[in-house]
């Protein structure tokens, strides 16, 4: 292809580079307008807050269909896990569509899937049918929306600000679990699992309009430029997506602090999503608790963790990232190797004191560990994230089943607490260890 250069004057290629002249310089925002940027992160927020009801209900299914199916809490483990590694796996690629076809169809056709693999599992008698239903499709689903979600949103809308847009993002899900898991585990306790799915199910296919009719895929697609950057015209969609995704997992694999940040995040997950939020209803319960109670104080945690996350992306535009990871990872390890002797027939003030100070670290290393992935790979940065975030669930998913095979075998969830605060000391020496890119 040969491109030339026309001479100056009038004719439609002059008049052509004189609108693009133009569409380059567009003046900014009148002072005092809100930027759109705003709203599209508005609806991201309220499409991730709920992806993280979906999330919220495998801990509290468990026992229920521990009782009616008499399936091993290892085999319910297995589903969870199978959702929580497709939830990972599927987020890199997830970006990488987001570019291809526009973030806009990938949710909308992800929170589909969601609603029918959750209402599915309303007519399931067989336990492959909870690992194809709520491991895969709802696995699937969420993992499109999932923080490689947010990392693009950010990514594209705003240059000034991501830090703390980040950690809204992020507060996002501890914003869905604080709504949803009082509501589920009160269906769950009083009307059973199956109209929990199904309130899943329909608040899934609630968030769908929200997404197609208010979300955009770029400022440039309503002649904006990105909060506090310049205009800059939408790149044109690139073929192969799931080849691109897997280039750029090939590049960075290359590199140590990929390797390093995958580490850390793995164990993320597994001490958050694959222990906390999977096995600590069925814990407390284990010591008398009521799960309406055990719900209650998962969604307290995410009360506080709104604050920790929002406050982590604040200090993340202001600190040193890796400093920040090593911090939040040790603090996380010496609150679980004190749960064990926490748990109690009620709510006792020392347990409290637990879930505040764990609820203010749960997703606090995300804004950083975004930030680290941007530094270091540029604009492959949220595609970089979204394999680093399959690392963080594959860890999840290793501890989600290990936690309820360990119950099965000892009786006991205490082996795996202490396991768990063991790897946070593991993942805040790694942390340190990545190196700081100018």
């Amino acid at each position: 292809m040969t491109t030339t250069t026309p001479a100056s004057g009038s004719g439609p290629d002059s008049a052509a580079a004189a609108a693009a002249a133009s569409t380059e310089s567009r003046p900014p925002l009148r002072p005092g307008r809100v930027h759109r940027a705003w709203f599209v992160a508005a609806v991201a927020f309220v499409t991730i807050t709920g992806a993280a009801g979906f999330a919220s209900l495998p801990g509290l299914l468990i026992e229920p269909l521990h009782r009616e199916f008499d399936w091993s809490r290892g085999t319910i483990g297995l589903a969870v896990s199978v959702n929580l590694a497709l939830y990972g796996l599927t987020a890199p690629f997830a970006a990488a569509l987001m570019d291809r076809f526009g973030i806009r169809r990938v949710v909308a056709l992800a929170l589909v899937v969601i609603a029918g693999g959750s209402v599915a599992t309303v007519w399931m008698t067989a336990a492959w049918q909870l690992v194809l239903c709520w491991g895969v499709l709802v696995g699937l689903g969420s993992g499109s929306m999932a923080l490689a979600f947010a990392a693009t949103v950010t990514n594209r809308w705003f240059t000034a600000r991501r830090g703390l847009v980040t950690g809204i993002l992020t507060a996002a899900g501890a914003s869905g679990q604080l709504i949803f898991l009082p509501l589920l585990a009160w269906l769950v306790d009083q009307h059973g699992w199956r109209p929990a799915t199904v309130t899943v199910s329909l608040s899934a296919l609630a968030v769908v309009p929200f997404v197609w009719l208010l979300l955009r895929d770029h400022p440039a697609d309503v002649g904006l430029a990105p909060y506090g950057g310049t205009y800059a015209q939408k790149p044109v969609p690139v073929p192969g997506a799931a080849r691109r995704a897997v280039k750029v997992l090939s590049d960075a694999a290359r590199t140590g602090p990929f390797w390093l940040l995958a580490g850390t995040f793995a164990i993320c997950g597994a001490s958050t999503n694959g222990l906390v939020r999977t096995h600590f209803v069925p814990a407390a319960h284990d010591h008398g608790m009521p799960v309406t109670a055990a719900a209650g104080l998962l969604a307290v945690i995410g009360v506080f963790d709104v604050i920790g996350t929002i406050a982590s992306g604040w200090f993340t535009d202001r600190f040193e990232a890796r400093r920040l990871l090593a911090v939040y990872y040790a603090l996380r390890g010496i609150s679980l190797l004190f749960l064990p002797i926490l748990l109690a027939p009620s709510v006792q003030p020392p347990l409290v004191f637990f879930i505040v100070f764990y609820g203010l670290d749960w997703v606090a290393t995300v804004p950083p560990t975004i930030a680290l992935c941007r530094e270091h790979y540029g604009d492959d940065g949220a595609i970089v994230f979204g394999w680093v975030l399959a690392s963080h669930q594959v860890g999840a998913a290793v501890v989600a089943f290990l936690g309820g095979l360990a119950r099965d075998v000892t009786g006991s969830y205490d082996v795996v607490w202490y396991a768990s605060g063991a790897l946070c000391a593991m993942a805040a020496l790694m942390a340190m260890v990545i190196r700081h890119r100018r």
